[in-house]
């Protein structure tokens, strides 16, 4: 193939939409469309394209018509409607790591995660927020708790995805509970001094932060995700940031196509773990956006290249939500 032609190839958007019946209104106020829209178009103008319930779209799809018609709803819904809170998980370590790459020695398919932070209420950016990730690798090993978590190398995941759960998980789960890493159980102490793929960034004047990451693999009884917290009224210090209190804790959620393309190529394809579908998670609330589910645009056949993942999240910064309970 030409170099010519491999840039004329389509690029896949995932655009998620949750179901209908997700789509309510609140406790806070609704905004009026028209300005909400402008507010919460958030990351650098990102091409929509139209999608189902399950956050897939077709590639090279144009963002004419309807399509930008739906682009615009949604980014209208994100100014009055809360991002979920899901709980903290065991694998949390207090944010001491504030930069923008996180990859440190890690091995994946390299992933661009952009963020922007609003007040859910006043759809206003929230300045100097500090933002938390943390994830597994591409085998599903947490740093600092390498020695809990599950992981395994051999035939990678197969098919096409599907509602129906695939049978029971094998591989080793980790220790925290289940679903650990985020399904429930208490935080675990650190076993190790390790801390790739975590880090923290204070969003900028326009409520962005952008990490540099990989893409995350899968362990026992958990959906690829990546963990998030957002924290207000602190400040940074020379130990990183401290004071205030954590407003939001969540996590982002992959498409089943972007994650099947990912398992096509190593060293997602050397895991054994059997997989856990978005459909199948006892986190992901079904939601789309709401509930943490990414928009991500690669390249179709190309995914090795890298991936783009896009989200805007609103928050009640007067809140405090740790995960923890």
């Amino acid at each position: 193939m030409t170099e010519n032609s491999e840039r004329d190839e389509p690029q896949r958007t995932i655009t998620p939409q949750g179901p209908a019946h997700k789509r309510d209104l609140t406790r806070r106020k609704v905004l009026v469309a028209s300005g909400a829209a402008v507010a919460a178009v958030g990351i650098g103008g990102a091409v929509a394209v139209s999608a189902n319930a399950e956050g897939t779209a077709e590639a090279g799809s144009s963002a004419t018509g309807s399509a930008t018609g739906s682009a615009t709803a949604s980014a209208a819904e994100a100014c009055y409607r809360l991002t979920g809170e899901t709980t903290e998980g065991p694998y949390y370590i207090d944010a001491d790591k504030i930069r923008k790459d996180i990859t440190e020695d890690r091995e994946g398919i390299p992933f661009t995660l952009r963020l922007k932070v609003i007040d859910s209420d006043t759809c206003k950016p929230l300045k100097r927020a500090a933002v938390d990730i943390w994830h597994c690798d591409a085998l599903g090993i947490y740093s600092g708790y390498e020695s809990l978590s599950g992981g395994g190398g051999g035939t990678p995941p197969s098919g096409e995805p599907t509602g129906t759960p695939s049978g029971t998980p094998t591989g080793t789960p980790p220790s925290g509970g289940p679903g650990g890493g985020g399904g429930g159980g208490g935080h675990e102490a650190p076993t190790d001094d390790e801390r790739y793929l975590r880090g923290t960034q204070l969003t900028d004047n326009s409520g962005h932060v952008e990490f540099k990451t990989v893409f995350p693999g899968w362990y026992r009884g958990r959906a690829v995700h990546i963990h998030t917290k957002v924290h207000v009224g602190g400040k940074m210090t020379d130990d990183g940031y401290e004071g205030g209190h954590t407003c939001h804790t969540g996590q982002f959620f992959f498409a089943e196509t972007a994650v099947l393309a990912s398992a096509e190529g190593a060293p997602y394809s050397t895991s054994t773990t059997e997989r856990t579908t978005l459909d199948e998670d006892t986190i992901y609330g079904g939601g789309g956006t709401q509930d943490g589910l990414l928009k991500l645009k690669y390249r179709k056949g190309r995914i090795e290249r890298g991936v783009v993942g896009s989200l805007t999240m609103g928050v009640d910064p007067d809140e405090t939500h740790d995960g923890t309970s």
